[in-house]
């Protein structure tokens, strides 16, 4: 291995380390409310600060269980054939989603002041 090979895999240790840090060490943009949604309809409204177990049933019989507790919540069970909600890590940033597409449920972390009537910084 060549000297400047040796700096290539170091520059781009270098590189991926500070992205690693951007994306987990300084974004810690907690949430402070999730949201259920239930086929395009929000249902619920939660405090990630109370722990809490919902359950959420859908008109096409469907199951999910969501589970709030220390600060993040989890979809704990659901009936649906593929299950990939409930394998879904846990979310308590704000912008963070759990989907059930079976259901039509979509679990969704905002925080404390948020609104339609807030000006849109891009336009």
């Amino acid at each position: 291995m060549k000297k400047a090979d040796v700096i290539l895999i170091a520059v781009v240790f270098a590189v991926v380390g500070v992205i690693l840090f951007f994306l987990y060490g300084v974004n810690t943009n907690s949430g402070s409310y999730v949201t259920v949604e239930i086929n395009g309809e929000i249902t619920e409204t939660l405090s990630l600060n109370e722990d809490k177990t919902l359950e959420i049933s859908t008109e096409n019989d469907g199951a999910n269980t969501l589970e709030i507790k220390d600060g993040v919540a989890k979809m704990t069970s659901a009936n649906c054939p593929d299950g990939i909600c409930t394998n879904h890590k846990a979310i308590n940033r704000a912008g963070e989603s759990i989907i059930c597409l079976p259901h039509k449920v979509v679990i969704t972390v905002v925080n404390e002041k948020e609104s339609d009537d807030d000006i849109d910084a891009v336009a």
